[in-house]
């Protein structure tokens, strides 16, 4: 009989490429989303790479109840918690909105875990924790620094809770870094709702002529081309790092009660750096102007990703450029629908 996952935000870019590797890997995922920043659409994706369609419920992690009665229901082994808002920019505008749905959401969870006697969490958490750190790359060990944003502060009050709670609670906690791409198949992919806050998205709309031009936020930083450095990784390997993580808990291979991984490629590339891949992997320009920094924004971070290489045994195989050409030809199916 196949382990039951339950996945918050299952709907979402990140949720719904997890609940396809988790399928994968034998398990099966249940999903609760209240598509409050993702789209129905995704199911469709999901239905044609898998066979069928998952559960699904649309609720709000928030809603105790919703929750409580769907564990009862499917007894999951473990659950994966990735229903929070994430865009830095918005974050900066609307704090409160931030708080309310990453933090107290995570409360909800984790009430509702407590009561239902689960104990096996995965953790959406971000590089965002480290603020603006010291030197690059950055360890799980290196010290955290004030948030440079609202966002980061949720994740960074996030993982405190967690580790809080990991008497009863036990916690992969996965530091992501720039999550982009899309399924090979382009079945899936990222589905911004109105203008996207992130990076690749806005990239590929404006090829794609939706955006008059992208603007790059600063060029007078401390880096080479004074652009913003990143780690972006391929959304299928944060996905198939994310089922080494449920693997762990279930087979009850943790050491600690709370475990912290950054999940990186270990490679910083700048901002003209990802535009310069993207035109050379799909020939074709990208329309782009300079413009002031924005508030928020790290100079630069990258992963140390020796620790989640050597215990979970998971290393990221995928290029900038393969995340270049997965993103355009997720564009295109957009397009083409």
């Amino acid at each position: 009989m196949k382990k039951k996952i339950l996945v918050t935000g299952g709907l979402g870019f990140i949720g719904s490429h997890t609940v396809v590797c988790l399928h994968e890997a034998g398990f099966e995922p249940i999903i609760i989303d209240n598509l409050s920043n993702s789209q129905m659409s995704a199911m469709d994706g999901i239905k044609s790479l898998i066979g069928f369609e998952p559960t699904f419920v649309n609720a709000n992690v928030n809603d105790k109840e919703v929750l409580a009665q769907l564990i009862i229901d499917h007894k999951p082994e473990a659950i994966i918690h990735f229903a929070a808002f994430k865009a830095v920019g918005e974050s900066v505008e609307k704090p409160l909105m931030y708080y309310e749905n990453n933090v107290v959401g995570l409360i909800s969870v984790l009430e509702v875990m407590k009561e239902q006697v689960i104990s096996n969490l995965v953790f959406s958490s971000s590089c965002t924790v480290y603020g603006e750190p010291d030197q690059v790359p950055v360890l799980e060990t290196t010290p955290t620094k004030p948030a440079q944003s609202p966002y980061g502060a949720t994740k960074q009050m996030g993982e405190i809770i967690l580790k809080d709670n990991a008497a009863w609670c036990k916690t992969q906690c996965l530091r992501y870094f720039n999550p982009i791409g899309a399924h090979p198949t382009a079945a899936l992919g990222e589905l911004p709702l109105g203008i996207p806050n992130n990076l690749i998205p806005f990239l590929t709309q404006t090829v794609a002529g939706l955006r008059n031009e992208l603007t790059v936020f600063g060029n007078d930083y401390d880096t080479p081309d004074g652009t913003c450095i990143r780690d972006y990784i391929h959304v299928m390997d944060l996905a198939e790092a994310h089922v080494k993580a449920v693997e762990r808990l279930v087979h009850n291979k943790q050491e600690e009660n709370f475990e912290v991984f950054n999940i990186g490629t270990g490679n910083g590339f700048s901002v003209l750096e990802v535009i310069q891949s993207f035109e050379k992997e799909n020939n074709i320009n990208v329309p782009h102007k300079i413009g002031p920094r924005r508030a928020g924004d790290v100079v630069k971070v990258w992963a140390d990703t020796t620790k989640v290489n050597e215990v979970l045994g998971w290393t990221a195989k995928r290029g900038l450029d393969e995340m270049m050409r997965d993103s355009w030809n997720w564009q295109l199916k957009l397009q083409n629908n």
